[in-house]
């Protein structure tokens, strides 16, 4: 009995022994990387200058930016309180249909400003907030104006319909929609449910039918379109005129978006400033 606990005792002691010269390592978890954003360059364009009477776009500016002359048709109607709360706390939610296209787009889109051109910045901010490198769920865009930066997450969901053209279905049906597809981030932005709260007590803000001229400038998809958009005061329409490209290539976009501005600038079509379309929506309608 002696013998088998100096056994066991030293065999203990090998173990203690053992363990004091190992060396544990707890796992160590990284935080994804920030999103990697494509680019989205706008511009304004004088609607006097460059459409026809008639709200066409004048044959001068579809043979310079190289665009089809026949335009494609889009409904599109925006969803927010009367007070704007989803706006206010960065979020907008859209409603679209193409006229080619027997889908409706729901779109839920996440802004961060650009402050002073740090974008870094913007993206970090975002990630902290859940939009990182590893959702794949949202596409990260840098809209570039020609005086500001916006950063932006969508969430675009598709919904099949037999409407024909550009018909949008009721008001209500379509907030059925867009509740029954609501994304997790936005659902309980905040708090538990406050985005399905905040897009249940929301209205349809338009709609508004506008044209999408489409072509190739430089080796990229140029767009210009026409957003007729009521007034200030509710009396009439003023059109909205914007010219746009997407590119991934963060290396080409400053020197195409410089040129782009230098054409618009050259014929006299630019307005030097920056469009507030969604916001202007939201608020006239």
């Amino acid at each position: 009995m002696k013998k088998w606990k100096k056994v066991t005792a030293s065999f203990m002691l090998s173990i203690v022994t053992l363990g004091s010269s190992l060396t544990f390592q707890t796992p160590q978890v990284s935080a994804a990387a920030n999103a990697v954003p494509a680019y989205e360059v706008k511009f304004l364009a004088k609607p006097e200058l460059v459409l026809n009477s008639d709200g066409t776009l004048r044959n001068e500016v579809v043979q310079t930016l190289a665009l089809d002359s026949t335009p494609r048709n889009i409904s599109a109607e925006y969803f927010d309180t009367n007070s704007l709360n989803l706006n206010q706390a960065g979020w907008d939610v859209r409603f679209r249909k193409k006229d080619d296209k027997n889908n409706y787009e729901l779109t839920y889109k996440k802004r961060y400003p650009v402050i002073n051109g740090d974008i870094n910045a913007a993206l970090t901010l975002a990630n902290q907030e859940g939009f990182d490198a590893s959702d794949d769920n949202y596409e990260a865009e840098i809209d570039w104006g020609y005086g500001k930066q916006t950063l932006s997450f969508s969430n675009t969901k598709k919904v099949d319909t037999k409407a024909a053209g550009v018909q949008l279905p009721s008001e209500q049906d379509a907030l059925t929609m867009l509740l029954d597809k609501l994304p997790g981030k936005l659902k309980n932005w905040s708090s538990s449910n406050w985005g399905k709260q905040a897009l249940s007590q929301s209205r349809a803000h338009g709609p508004i039918t506008f044209q999408r001229y489409e072509g190739t400038w430089n080796g990229q998809d140029l767009t210009l379109e026409v957003w007729p958009i009521r007034n200030a005061d509710g009396t009439g329409i003023e059109n909205l005129v914007e010219v746009s490209f997407k590119t991934d290539d963060t290396a080409a976009v400053s020197g195409l978006r410089t040129e782009l501005l230098q054409v618009l600038e050259n014929n006299n079509w630019l307005i030097p400033a920056d469009g507030l379309k969604t916001q202007t929506i939201l608020e006239r309608y």
